[in-house]
């Protein structure tokens, strides 16, 4: 009985995570994603570079994570992108960031795709977020064709 009593205080403390919100944004040479700061102009300047592929310089990915209870391992968010360059097989890209949790309130991190590397990758079909505990998943969210 005493060891069922340790091992639900340990679980009751173990850390979860939820991936709140995952933002694609495309960037524009200058490396804006807005020309002013709403959410029509937004939206409208993604519609706008998503139909005009050479004004796009990059991608970034806004994503607002959070955890609860205190992990026992480093975390990090990993963004998993699917895409195919033209006239090549499909290409796997992933991107990596070490976060560091907050007590109360959710965190917004931002990963950046630029250069060379979105040049080469080419167009994104499909993305993957996963927020890790060390070794283990705590949460995911992905596109609708991953």
């Amino acid at each position: 009985m005493a060891a069922s009593l340790l091992l639900t205080a340990a679980c009751a403390h173990a850390a979860t995570g939820r991936i709140i919100k995952v933002l694609p944004l495309f960037l524009d040479r200058q490396g804006r994603q807005m020309l002013a700061p709403s959410l029509y102009e937004r939206d409208a300047y993604q519609a706008f570079l998503l139909a005009h592929p050479k004004l796009q310089a990059g991608m970034l990915f806004e994503i607002q994570w959070k955890t609860k209870g205190q992990p026992a391992a480093p975390l990090k968010l990993r963004v998993e992108l699917r895409g195919m360059a033209e006239g090549q097989l499909p290409k796997l890209l992933v991107m990596e960031q070490k976060v560091k949790r907050t007590h109360w309130f959710s965190r917004w991190t931002a990963m950046k795709l630029s250069g060379k590397d979105f040049k080469t990758f080419g167009r994104e079909t499909a993305w993957r977020v996963t927020l890790w505990q060390g070794d283990e998943i705590l949460a995911h969210e992905q596109s609708f064709l991953w």
